[in-house]
């Protein structure tokens, strides 16, 4: 194994090690203060993160607006109390080492507010912003007028043209890192392409290469890339360490640190990583916010899966093959389907699917009494977390509406991570994972259940292993 040798980011020298932020909660300002303290760059997720009153205790984030708007606000609130309570943890626990970022999605619900707010209240606290989840333009401006080094989230060397154009090119010097995030084998929301193949993963190596050459010709060509996705063992990267083609490397762990003493995940969700098998991360696309995801496979995705399977075309007056009659609702009103989709609705309204609802692209989907009522309470209960949401129509713009209807084939995302950030069951939640999970109980490492604390892991991770 190569010796790891430190990197400068942000000004500072820290070892080429990256804790990847994980929204709702999950990297907390204990275990990214802890990651810095090892040396490495801790990530406090700015994600609706949690806050406390005076006597330390949780602040539930419950809503009591009465329309969308308002709850919106109580949202902004609440993720700007949440990201400065674990900033200040974080920088508490840091002492003099590494570093600190902090991490939001550009598509959550009021971004550059929330980015403002926080870097305004944690001046000199943070060294960084990693943002992905878009296209997010601004970064740089915002970063460059509060004095932080900006860490963009690309998974193509072209997305990364696109933003140096429009942007990154006036703020070049405030740029920390350029992370490339696989958009095969990351955890959480991944930035495939129309022109990718969910099912055939690439190389990262003539990726990221092709990014270097690319940051070379820009004259950025010595700002370190991160490599994030997929990356467990060192040693399995050795080539990429010291290597002149593809320049300053350093590695993010998204996944290895959810198993640590300090993450504040429940024993619950930590043993059911140590258990996982090859495979069992799913690759779908059910999120509301129309990216892929990556999440483990579970009952929660395999009602999703079954709700779209459950799912056919229809027009409103006989069209075409659409000529068999199908009296749908409690009002019985007729709509048109083929023979063999009505032998199919049929069948699901035998079976208890009694329920039908309509979907933007003229389908209908059957589902029980029980979940059509959770699916139209959870669309009411709709805060506004994403700059633009497919299961709730919420968009952050005058209007707060995208103009379609409601996706029911999706779901809110803000309800099942709150959940299961907060001792919510695994298998009834969305569980995010890198699709390296399964190595948990394959690496010697965590044999016979063991848990490591944050500074065992960097320490293993340094070792290759």
């Amino acid at each position: 194994m190569k010796t790891l040798n430190a990197v400068r980011l942000a000004g500072r020298d820290v070892l080429p090690l990256i804790e990847g932020g994980k929204g709702i909660s999950i990297t907390s300002g204990v275990s990214s203060g802890l990651w810095a303290a090892a040396g490495g760059v801790g990530t406090v997720s700015a994600v609706n993160a949690d806050s406390y009153d005076r006597g330390g205790n949780l602040i539930p984030q419950i809503y009591h607006g009465r329309t969308r708007r308002d709850r919106h606000e109580e949202l902004v609130k609440y993720s700007v109390d949440g990201a400065v309570a674990q900033i200040r943890k974080a920088h508490e626990l840091r002492g003099d080492g590494g570093s600190l970022n902090i991490n939001i999605l550009w598509e959550m619900g009021a971004a550059e507010r929330i980015l403002n707010a926080v870097l305004d209240k944690t001046k000199g606290l943070v060294h960084g912003v990693t943002c992905g989840a878009g296209m997010p333009y601004k970064l740089s401006q915002i970063a460059a007028e509060y004095g932080v080094h900006y860490y963009p989230i690309i998974s193509s060397a072209r997305a990364f043209r696109a933003l140096w154009k429009r942007a990154y090119h006036k703020f070049y010097e405030w740029m920390g890192a350029v992370v490339y995030e696989d958009p095969w084998r990351a955890g959480g929301h991944n930035g495939l392409s129309n022109s990718e193949d969910p099912a055939v993963p690439e190389d990262p190596y003539p990726r990221v290469k092709l990014l270097r050459d690319q940051m070379r010709e820009m004259g950025v060509g010595e700002i370190p890339i991160v490599m994030a996705g997929g990356v467990w063992f060192l040693r399995e990267w050795q080539d990429w360490i010291d290597n002149d083609e593809l320049g300053p490397i350093v590695f993010q762990f998204g996944t290895r640190p959810l198993l640590t003493k300090e993450s504040p995940i429940s024993d619950e969700w930590k043993q059911t990583l140590l258990s996982l098998k090859k495979g069992d991360v799913f690759l779908h696309r059910f999120s509301p916010t129309g990216f892929y995801s990556s999440a483990i496979k579970n009952d929660y995705l395999r009602e999703l899966a079954e709700r779209s399977e459950r799912q056919i075309p229809f027009s409103v007056d006989p069209v075409g093959e659409h000529q068999a009659q199908l009296d749908v609702g409690a009002r019985k009103r007729p709509i048109y389907v083929t023979e063999k989709d009505r032998k199919h609705a049929l069948e699901w309204l035998r079976t208890g699917f009694t329920e039908t609802l309509r979907t933007p692209d003229q389908t209908l989907i059957f589902v029980t009494l029980e979940k059509r009522d959770e699916i139209r309470k959870d669309q009411a209960d709709c805060m506004g977390c994403l700059s633009q949401c497919l299961f709730s129509n919420w968009a952050d713009n005058e209007k707060n509406s995208t103009g379609r209807k409601a996706d029911p084939r999706s779901f809110c995302i803000q309800k099942t991570l709150q959940d299961i950030a907060h001792g919510g069951s695994v298998e009834n939640n969305l569980a995010f994972a890198g699709h390296n999970a399964y190595r948990f109980s394959e690496d010697p490492f965590y044999s016979n259940g063991f848990i490591p604390s944050v500074k065992e892991l960097v320490n293993r991770i340094m070792t290759g292993d």
